[in-house]
């Protein structure tokens, strides 16, 4: 008969690449406590790699060894776990469209939860809790727009709109105007008359 380590692992290893192991969702192989500190111990020989409070997943092996599963694969899953939104912060975005140069430090994530410190192995990254206007389009241009912009604060919207909008597809620049309903003032209005002026 396996031990409880033995069906644990058995368990991961048979779940997707970024699968979040909870105490909580195997408590059909042991009881709470004991699945819990079977976690840890599977945690701390590499076997598992804690996410963060109460939250595993299997590393991946590859021909440099283990390393962290996907970063983009495991917020998505974290996402679905939590019921969260989660998206790259707005300094992120703004790199990414090329409204800055800077690169980010650390890797910050912006949540509609609670402010979390997540372990991906030796990368580490922050969960912080956003309004709701920054969560905007998650995962679509127009949401990458708002997080920019939002990055950059009212000096420098002007700017961020100049080098953004002509760049933008028509569906992008609907999504973007149907988004200023949740936008402060200072953002929804430069953007007003840009999209009124064509």
């Amino acid at each position: 008969m396996k031990n409880l380590p033995e069906l644990i692992m058995e368990h991961a290893e048979a779940a997707p690449e970024a699968t979040p192991i909870c105490p909580a969702a195997l408590l059909h192989l042991g009881k709470r406590a004991a699945v819990g500190e079977v976690l840890s111990l599977m945690a701390r020989s590499g076997r598992l790699m804690r996410i963060c409070q109460g939250v595993y997943m299997r590393p991946i092996e590859t021909r440099f060894g283990r390393c962290a599963p996907s970063v983009e694969k495991s917020l998505e899953a974290l996402s679905k776990l939590w019921s969260e939104t989660i998206v790259p912060n707005g300094g992120g975005a703004a790199n990414w469209l090329g409204l800055t140069t800077q690169n980010p430090v650390r890797s910050v994530y912006l949540t509609s939860g609670r402010n979390r410190r997540l372990h991906f192995g030796k990368h580490a990254g922050d969960l912080r809790h956003a309004p709701r206007w920054q969560l905007v389009a998650p995962h679509r241009m127009a949401g990458v727009v708002v997080r920019a912009l939002a990055w950059l604060g009212p000096r420098e919207i002007e700017q961020g709109l100049d080098a953004v909008l002509p760049k933008l597809s028509e569906e992008d620049l609907d999504e973007l105007a149907a988004a200023r309903t949740v936008m402060p003032t200072w953002m929804a209005g430069p953007l007003s008359r840009r999209l009124a002026h064509g």
